[in-house]
């Protein structure tokens, strides 16, 4: 109980030295930071890039991480943070034509991603964003201050389009 205490309901997994550059990482990143464990599996099944199976793998080695360290259940599970850094870049030479040689650049990168079990905390000021699926709009009063705090959903509204 005091470790989970220390943690905050967060847990992480870290790869490093991945062949592969950090811009086309980052393209599969972006899409599932924020979404839930089962989601985010099969997201990552299903998406036809070359770096989602270095993710997967480590989206299961945090949720494994998350069960075992901390006894989290997978359902809960929410990537909170998922980030990749530039690491070294491994420099080769090609032979060529008449005895010269081009420098190949093989970029590698770090994967880092953060779980967080949505049953175990309070929901604080900035952590709110990622949990509400709706859009939320401040709207003025009569007296010109904002106080009023509404929530417009557009989908179940009917939208822009559902004007005539």
């Amino acid at each position: 109980m005091l470790k989970r205490n220390k943690t905050k309901g967060k847990v992480y997994a870290l790869s490093q030295h991945i062949f592969m550059s950090a811009h086309k990482v980052r393209r599969v990143i972006d899409e599932i930071r924020g979404r839930s464990y089962e989601e985010t599996l099969m997201l990552l099944e299903l998406m036809p890039y070359r770096a989602c199976y270095p993710i997967l793998k480590l989206v299961y080695s945090a949720a494994a991480n998350a069960r075992h360290n901390l006894g989290f259940d997978e359902g809960n599970l929410v990537i909170l943070e998922a980030e990749v850094n530039e690491s070294h870049t491994l420099k080769r030479l090609k032979p060529r034509a008449r005895g010269r040689s081009y420098a190949i650049k093989r970029p590698t990168c770090h994967i880092r991603i953060v779980v967080k079990d949505t049953s175990f905390y309070h929901i604080n000021r900035y952590e709110h964003l990622f949990l509400s699926l709706k859009k939320t709009e401040w709207v003025k009063n009569n007296k010109n201050k904002y106080k009023d705090k509404t929530c417009h959903d557009m989908y179940n509204s009917g939208g822009l389009w559902d004007k005539k």
